[in-house]
C-alpha cells in the first residue's frame, strides 16, 4: 500500500513538473499580414515571387513555400504553387499569396 502511494505521488509530481516545463504564459506569435514582392514577367517568361509574413510580435518570416498562390486573371499571368509567375498575355492582374486566413496581394501589369 505504501509503495503504491509513493508511486502515485511520484506520478503526480512528474506530471506537475512536465506541465510547468511545457506550459507557457505567452501565446505564440500569429501571422498578421503578408507582403508579396516580385517583378511582372514579360509575356512568355517566368519570375519568382516572394511572400513575407509579418507576425504579431513584429518579426517577419519567408512564407513563400507555405503560401497558396493564385492569379486573379490566369489569362494574363499564371502562378505556380511555389510562387513562380509566368506572363501569358498583355494585361492587368493581381497575384495573391495566402497562408491560413491571411492574404497578401501584388497588382501586376504584363507587357
Amino acid at each position: 500500500m505504501r509503495l503504491r502511494l509513493i508511486a502515485m505521488l511520484a506520478l503526480i509530481v512528474g506530471v506537475a513538473v512536465f506541465t510547468a516545463a511545457c506550459g507557457s504564459t505567452t501565446s505564440p506569435s500569429s501571422l498578421t499580414s503578408i507582403t508579396v514582392a516580385g517583378t511582372a514577367p514579360a509575356i512568355g517568361s517566368t519570375t519568382q515571387f516572394v511572400a513575407t509574413g509579418t507576425l504579431s510580435d513584429g518579426t517577419t518570416q519567408d512564407v513563400t513555400t507555405t503560401a497558396t498562390w493564385m492569379s486573379s486573371d490566369p489569362s494574363v499571368a499564371t502562378v505556380s504553387s511555389s510562387g513562380s509567375v509566368t506572363g501569358v498575355a498583355a494585361g492587368t492582374t493581381a497575384v495573391y499569396a495566402t497562408v491560413g486566413t491571411v492574404t497578401g496581394t501584388l497588382p501586376l501589369v504584363v507587357n
